[in-house]
């Protein structure tokens, strides 16, 4: 028993391992200036090989990894619960009689899920490239007026596109977490704990998305645009973060008896 259980955790930390080399190496170009990681792929097979438990922290480790050694620490939190909530989906209820009823939004789910790792990802991309561009700015001349005051709208344009950026990143958390409300009531309660962390981490990064907006907009000078994309973020904390409560709620008392 205990060999039995030793080999499933190593397997695990293999598919991890996988998973992260999959997504940071092999990634596949779309016609939206977007790409396909492989690790997509590694994702589905975590939980259809190691089952919905091992199988989302495994996937959602690995993928995790790779957002944290490619720099994008601001993303880790979204990427772990999208990546393991697909995984978790994957296994959870596909191809078990007990969860025949559920099926059909088990894939349906898979889907929607696919759809924001992939949206996720090229959020990051351009994340990265928003962060340069205003890097670069900050390393224009200065010498004269005119260099000045080219450098300081150079400045105001890049601190609005890195506002851009982690607003669509709290978008996405939010049409996460709708998603993984969705699952309350049709999945294997066995897996409890694990939809349980992913509201806890969804929770965790539209509010770390939210403070790089905050960050962002407090050294803008167009007061228009930071008024806007204040409220904006607002109005999704409004709607995330007591559902990502009510949804921890009902775990707890579903686990709590």
């Amino acid at each position: 028993m205990k060999n039995a259980s030793l080999r499933k955790i190593i397997f695990a930390a293999l598919m991890a391992a996988l998973t992260t080399v999959a997504t940071m190496i092999i990634r596949i170009p779309t016609p939206t200036q977007g790409y396909i990681p492989l690790g997509d792929g590694m994702v589905l097979l975590c939980g259809a090989l190691l089952g919905p438990g091992l199988g989302a922290l495994a996937a959602g480790i690995g993928s995790m990894l790779s957002d944290l050694f490619a720099g994008y620490m601001s993303y880790v939190p979204g990427t772990f619960v999208i990546k393991a909530l697909t995984a978790m989906v994957g296994g959870l209820t596909q191809g078990r009689k007990k969860y025949a009823e559920y099926a059909e939004h088990a894939a349906e789910v898979e889907k929607k899920g696919n759809e924001l790792k992939t949206r996720l990802l090229d959020v990051m991309d351009r994340d990265t490239e928003a962060f340069n561009v205003v890097s670069a700015a900050f390393g224009m001349p200065k010498d004269t007026d005119e260099q000045k005051a080219e450098r300081s709208a150079a400045i105001q344009n890049g601190l609005k596109g890195c506002t851009k950026t982690p607003m669509e990143m709290m978008e996405l958390i939010d049409e996460t977490l709708t998603l993984a409300h969705s699952l309350l009531g049709r999945f294997n309660d066995t897996s409890a704990s694990d939809l349980g962390v992913a509201f806890l981490s969804l929770k965790a990064g539209i509010q770390g998305a939210w403070l790089n907006v905050l960050i962002n907009v407090g050294s803008l000078k167009d007061q228009e645009f930071a008024a806007e994309y204040r409220a904006r973020g607002e109005k999704l904390l409004a709607h995330a973060l007591p559902l990502a409560d009510e949804c921890y709620a009902e775990i707890v008392k579903l686990i709590d008896g």
